[in-house]
């Protein structure tokens, strides 16, 4: 190419040029920004690679994604715990003739082995200052005095109350047909313990009373009606002394008093 020819392609191209639309200061304005945001989309994707980093450790640590976990339902969960029962204000033991309140002990008589006491928790339901009962069982009906009714969750009733026909029976043998006799200094005491409401709970069973020596030398009997064993005596009797006779009827009996 001669000189003349390259010459004339640089005046061409001199003529051709554009002039630039901005100033060297604005390109170079222009590039420190173009910087400054390179610079702050690699800090950006730096975090976020950092903070995905630290979640793939995270969930690797708890035992993956949630996908990999059991769902809720599936879950196995703890079967729901069941309250234990209130303890109850008081606890009658059958096989010990014996009533435990308040940390008192009070002997009682309750139903014989014919006409046995219920069992179970109930609830005292009524309180009366004098109710009929039978007595010796269901024979004779009597008025009985501070008597705390009690009823179980199955509707099964029974009472407590002053055992006045006979007060050396409370704590040593069972006379009655199903209620729960006590000394009347100790029935009157529980009448204002236990109020409406108030948990008792029942148990044991009856202990039949030991056969009586019917010798001539025997001065006291200890089997009583509904007991069991020979030929029955009252105490304070003789063994020689006769018995009234026992009616067989149904177990307790209550009539409204008046």
């Amino acid at each position: 190419m001669s000189d003349e020819l390259a010459s004339g392609l640089r005046e061409l191209a001199q003529d051709a040029e554009t002039p630039p639309s901005v100033s060297g200061a604005e390109i170079r304005q222009r590039a420190v920004r173009r910087r400054r945001r390179r610079r702050t989309a690699v800090t950006v994707a730096g975090a976020c690679a950092a903070a995905s980093l630290a979640l793939v450790v995270a969930l690797n640590l708890t035992g993956g994604d949630r996908e990999d976990r059991p769902s809720p339902a599936s879950s196995p969960t703890a079967p729901p715990s069941t309250p234990s029962p209130a303890a109850p204000e008081a606890t009658v033991d059958l096989s010990r003739r014996m009533l435990t309140v308040a940390g008192r002990d009070l002997p009682i008589s309750s139903g014989s082995v014919r006409y046995p006491t219920a069992t179970g928790r109930m609830m005292v339901v009524t309180k009366d200052s004098v109710r009929t009962l039978s007595l010796f069982a269901g024979k004779d009906l009597q008025k009985v005095s501070w008597v705390i009714g009690l009823r179980a969750a199955d509707g099964t009733t029974n009472f407590v109350g002053t055992l006045t026909s006979d007060e050396k029976a409370p704590g040593n043998y069972d006379v009655t047909t199903g209620w729960i006799g006590l000394r009347r200094a100790d029935a009157v005491w529980l009448y204002k313990e236990l109020a409406p409401g108030a948990v008792v709970e029942i148990r044991g069973a009856t202990t039949p009373t030991p056969a009586v020596d019917l010798s001539p030398s025997a001065t006291e009997g200890t089997v009583l009606p509904g007991g069991t064993g020979g030929a029955a005596t009252y105490p304070g009797r003789t063994a020689g002394t006769p018995v009234p006779s026992v009616s067989t009827e149904p177990s307790v009996v209550a009539v409204p008093a008046g």
